[in-house]
Order: structure tokens, then sequence, then C-alpha cells
């Protein structure tokens, strides 16, 4: 069988992901592995695709093997997939899956994406194998990787695959752009990749800075420089100094993490933001894994089919919660665009008059527990995320708890006593109320 492997990563022959690819070229020598790194080649592959569609031509197989970054994956194999896509090939015989690494940070988003845009290219899709960096080290981790390949061979074998399901039509409603209103000082930055053929989402961002009572600015990447994609160097891991000479770090945190609140603004391309969008996201990992912009407002304004785009959905809410930030709302142009945005406006008025923050869900704080022990365990390395961490209380870890630990060691002997369980009765119920009682009682 032939298999081409797509290497998404920046890294090149050093990505970590590849090297499980390698180990399973090494133990199936009966299958011819090729190997295609279009993430450190991508500007390359921009120029000429032939080779590519020669090595997709010839393949029974294609794994995309990738690190998970921010959600999704590198913005090199985001525009990958936008440059194959605009290829006028038939891809609808060819047998697709996944790998991936990482610390299992949302990699169920990212496994989304490349399976979303899969289907649309009518492959024949396998659920793929996430991993964690250091499974393939691990006498289980081997085996999984093994079971995966075999599982994707017999599918082969069976012709089984995940089935294409039909999407809902998107019909674009237009947005009135009423006359500007007096605008209080303010600061709120609209980042956007809106260019001059994009005039629906362009009235979306006209008619929000007109009703919008507050001064707003413009930051519309495709006038930023950003040299490249991030490439996973961790040349920020110290001090936060990005490896490339753009400068764009600089411009982050002085004309962007300065604003009172952000509006992102965009129109949906392959089930993302896009490749501009995915690399001005990626180049954010100069912050490492720090929520500098814990408390600020979040809002979206996003055209095309967002309400049949789920995934797109749990990143947009995801990274607010990630992130400490209150997501003000997201405002599309499938059915009432004009009212959606005003109800944003009023949304994100309120949050920063009165500095309106939830508390985080379980996307937040699964998220950055996963980002706790990681920083914990490297902090040596990620210098900076480490006294962020440190400064922040997020090295709450369960083990520090030890009253709490011990309370709950008397609770056990309780319950694991028939006859003291029977005496309690109702007093363990009682006891877990009381410190709310108290304080309903000081009122």
């Amino acid at each position: 069988m032939n298999i081409l492997v797509i290497n998404g990563s920046p890294k090149g022959n050093y990505s970590i992901s590849l090297q499980t690819m390698l180990y399973l070229q090494k133990i199936y020598p009966m299958h011819d592995f090729e190997i295609l790194n279009v993430g450190q080649q991508i500007k390359a592959i921009e120029k000429d695709f032939t080779k590519v569609n020669l090595l997709i031509d010839q393949s029974d197989l294609i794994i995309f093997s990738y690190p998970v970054y921010t959600f999704i994956a590198p913005s090199q194999l985001h525009r990958f997939i936008e440059l194959l896509k605009e290829q006028d090939i038939d891809l609808s015989k060819k047998f697709v899956t996944q790998f991936t690494t990482s610390k299992h940070f949302y990699d169920v988003t990212a496994h989304r994406y490349i399976q979303d845009n899969c289907l649309d290219l009518k492959m024949k899709y396998i659920k793929g194998l996430s991993s964690d960096m250091d499974d393939l080290l691990t006498e289980k981790g081997q085996n999984d990787v093994k079971k995966f390949f075999e599982f994707v061979c017999w599918s082969m074998d069976n012709n089984l695959y995940e089935p294409i399901f039909p999407k809902y039509s998107y019909r674009p409603v237009s947005v009135d752009v009423p006359k500007s209103i007096d605008k209080k000082e303010g600061n709120v930055v609209i980042i956007t990749d809106c260019d001059e053929n994009d005039i629906q989402l362009q009235s979306m961002i006209d008619r929000f800075q007109s009703n919008l009572p507050i001064d707003s600015r413009i930051i519309n990447l495709n006038d930023v420089r950003i040299d490249g994609g991030c490439l996973g160097c961790f040349n920020c891991a110290v001090d936060g100094k990005c490896v490339y000479k753009d400068r764009f770090d600089d411009y982050l945190r002085t004309e962007i993490q300065t604003a009172q609140a952000i509006i992102y603004a965009f129109t949906i391309k392959d089930h993302s933001m896009g490749s501009l969008f995915k690399k001005f996201d990626d180049r954010n990992f100069c912050n490492g894994h720090r929520t500098v912009t814990m408390g600020m407002p979040l809002g979206y304004l996003i055209s095309g089919n967002y309400h049949n785009e789920f995934n797109l959905q749990l990143i947009v809410e995801a990274r607010s919660d990630v992130g400490s930030n209150y997501l003000a709302g997201v405002a599309t142009d499938e059915i009432n665009p004009n009212e959606e945005i005003d109800t944003l406006i009023s949304k994100l008025v309120y949050a920063l008059e009165n500095q309106y923050v939830l508390p985080q869900t379980f996307y937040g704080v699964g998220g950055m527990k996963i980002f706790r022990d990681l920083i914990y365990v490297m902090q040596g390395m990620m210098k900076a995320d480490h006294k962020f961490y440190k400064e922040h209380g997020i090295y709450d870890f369960p083990q520090k708890k030890i009253g709490t630990r011990l309370a709950m060691y008397l609770v056990g002997f309780l319950l694991s006593n028939k006859k003291l369980k029977a005496k309690l009765g109702n007093k363990m119920n009682e006891g877990m109320i009381a410190s709310h009682k108290k304080l309903l009682n000081s009122l």
C-alpha cells in the first residue's frame, strides 16, 4: 500500500508527530511511506502544487500528521488545505485519517477540523488517533499506534469510513449601516482579515462601528507584518521574545492587548477562520500559556454558515472560557444580523461598564488544568509562564488541600460503618450546607 504522510508541523523532520509515522514505517516495511513536509515547505507549495498532486494521485492512504496548535492545526496546514481545495482533483476514492501529538488541550477540535475538510472533499475518512507527546516512548503508546494502524487497514479492506452528512444551505442576510452616533472615549479593537471583495463582512463591521457608543479602531491582518506562522521553536519560552524579526510580538502587546475589548471579524473559510487568522492566532504563542487578556470582553462578527459549524462554535466558546474572557456574543449574517450586531454591542458595553466576567466552565477549568500541570513540569524552560502561574494562583493542586483531604478520610470512615451511618441520618446533608446556611442567616 502507498501511504502519503502529510506532515503539517513547521519543524519538518524534527516533528515529534512525525516520529510516530517513522515508527510505523519501520514496523510495517510491507507498505511504502512517502513523507511530505507541507508545514515546513508551504511557501514552495504555494508556488507549485505539482509534486503534491502527483503524490496524492499515487497514494492509497493519506495520513495528516501534525501537532495541535491553538485549538486546531498549525496555520501552515490550514494554508495547505486551502491550496488543496483549490485543485481540480477528484479525491472521493482516497482513504484518509489523521494523527496528532499534543497534551490533549482541545485535540478534539483539531481532529474535527481535519475531518470536516476531508468530508468536504468527499474523501473516505477514518477516525484518527490523538497521542500525548511522549506516548511513543511507552509500551502502551506503541501498542496504541499499532492497533490504530491495523484498524485503519481493516477499515480500508472493508471499505468502512465516516458518512458524509448534508449541510444546511446558507443565504446571507443584508446588513443595514446607520449613521454613526456620538462616541465616548474608548479603545475597542476590531481584528479582521476582510478584503475589498468581502462586502458582506465589511457591512457588518461598519454597522458595529456605527452603533457602538465607544471609540473603536480596526486592525486588518492584511496590513500587519507577520512574516510566518509559529515554528514551535520555544524561543519565546523564557522571555516571551519571538524568533521572527517582524516585531509582531511587540505589536501584539502594544496595539492589541492594551485594548478594552476585542472583536474578531471574519468570513468562515474551510470550517475555520482561515489561514491568515490562524497565523495570527498561532503567533500569539509569544504569550506562552499565559491568559494575559483575562477579564477583557470578546465578541465576534462572523459571515457564513456559522450555525452549521458546530466545531467552530466550540472553539469560539472555549477560547473565551480558557482565557477568562466574557464572550459578549457572536453576531452572524444568517438570520437577523442587524439585531444580532446591536445585541452584541449592548452586551459588550454592559460588560465594559460593569467589569462583567463569568466564572469558567468545564471548557476553561479543564483546559487550564492541563496547562497547570504542563507548566509546573516544564517550569525550568517556560519561565515566563511559571512566573505568571505562581503570581495568579493557578497552581491549585489538590494535594495542597490537606484539611479537606483529612476531612474526607473521616467522612469515608463514617460512611463505611453501617451503624454510625444509620445514626448520622440526615446530619451528613446538614453538614454539607452548614456554611451556606450560616451565610444566609447573616444577611
